[in-house]
């Protein structure tokens, strides 16, 4: 669909609720919702997050000493805490 076309098509299923104060409010709290909404960087599809997870195993790897807390263990990998 065009970008008009979809316009054209919002209008049209927003038109039953402009009668409407108690919709129209719910209409206007979720549009400020969605203009203000931010990308999650978080976000991965299934793919990116195994090919993170292969990538992060050929990588080198760490172990805690029995005695350690995650302070010193962080500490001794150079991580300023």
């Amino acid at each position: 669909m065009t970008i008009s076309e979809l316009r054209a098509e919002l209008f049209r299923e927003m038109n039953p609720l402009l009668d409407s104060e108690a919709a129209l409010q719910k209409l206007i709290k979720y549009a400020k919702k969605l203009a203000t909404k931010k990308e999650d960087p978080t976000l991965m599809t299934k793919e990116e997050f195994f090919r993170r997870v292969d990538e992060a195993k050929k990588g080198p790897t760490y172990k805690m000493l029995p005695d350690e807390d995650i302070t010193t263990f962080l500490r001794r990998l150079g991580h300023d805490i």
